[in-house]
């Protein structure tokens, strides 16, 4: 069953601004950890997991160069 918008504000006709705010909060950081969840699983499958800070590092500065020198 989806959760409708009273089951989240406890059943409360009226909505208090604080509650809204911690409301947000919460949903902001369900996305937040789900899309860090797909970025860790894209890792894996390409690769990245499994790159190294000086590899990291060699890109970034690849990719400066590439803009400087265009």
């Amino acid at each position: 069953m989806k959760p409708t918008f009273k089951s989240l504000i406890l059943g409360s006709e009226e909505i208090k601004f604080a509650d809204l705010v911690d409301l947000v909060d919460l949903i902001s950081r369900e996305y937040a950890r789900k899309a860090l969840l797909q970025c860790n699983e894209i890792a894996e499958v390409r690769g990245l997991s499994k790159m190294t800070l000086d590899d990291i590092n060699a890109e970034i500065k690849a990719v400066r160069d590439s803009k400087t020198h265009s």
